[in-house]
This record gives C-alpha cells, structure tokens and sequence, in this order.
C-alpha cells in the first residue's frame, strides 16, 4: 500500500512537471545565456588593459542611488512638471542629475583606488595574487 502512495506521487510530479516544462526550461535557457555572456566577457577582459577600471565602475554603479521622477507643480506658473531627483537634490532635467550621478559614481571608484594599495600592503607581498 505504501508503494501505491510513492508511485502516484511521483507521477504526479512528473505530470506537474511536464506540465510546467516551459518555464522551467526558460529559466534554464536564461541561466545559461548569462553564464555564456559572463565566460565571453572574461575572455575579453584577459585581453583588455582597462577592464579593471571597467569592472571597478560598473561596482560602483550599483552601489549609487539611482534617479527618481517625480512630478511637481512648476513655481512660476503652478502647472505639474518633471523634476528629476538624486541624492536628494533635484534636478530640472535628465541630463543635469545623470551628470550628478556619474560624478558619484567615479567618486566612488576613485574612493577604491585610494585604498587599495593600503589593501595590498597588508597582504604583505603587494600583489593581488
């Protein structure tokens, strides 16, 4: 009687998953795109002197706020209007608080460089390997 019970409820598991192959499969195909993109990335970054730099910016892009819309009523005229906030400063547009992110996201990085030969001598060999 229990074998009955296994039996039927791995065909139930396997109907259920064949019934939710499709996605199944999508998130594997997904998984599989991002693996192949990160391998294809690193082979060119064995051949590109600044990849450091790139990677190092791309960190510090994450680690930024990013810009928020909003939407508020024009002081001359009362009328709604775009605004465009970052850092809790707001900017008129796009552009102006894009350009405000960028120079914290280079801050940011710079702030790495500054310590990382303070990182390497505790290492005691000064290299990264």
């Amino acid at each position: 009687m229990h074998g009955i019970f296994i039996t039927t409820g791995l065909v139930l598991a396997a109907i259920l998953a064949y019934g939710f192959r499709r996605p199944i499969i999508d998130v594997f195909e997904r998984f599989d795109a991002r693996n192949a993109a990160r391998k294809l990335e690193e082979a060119r970054d064995r051949h590109d002197r600044l990849a450091h730099y790139k990677h190092t910016l791309r960190l510090a892009e994450e680690q930024v706020d990013s810009i928020d819309e909003i939407t508020t009523a024009d002081e001359r005229t009362g009328m709604p209007v775009q605004r465009f906030v970052f850092a809790g400063e707001t900017f008129a547009s796009r552009d102006d608080a894009e350009a405000a992110r960028n120079e914290a996201v280079v801050a940011r990085a710079r702030e790495f460089y500054v310590e990382l030969p303070a990182a390497l001598s505790r290492r005691g060999n000064g290299t990264l390997r």
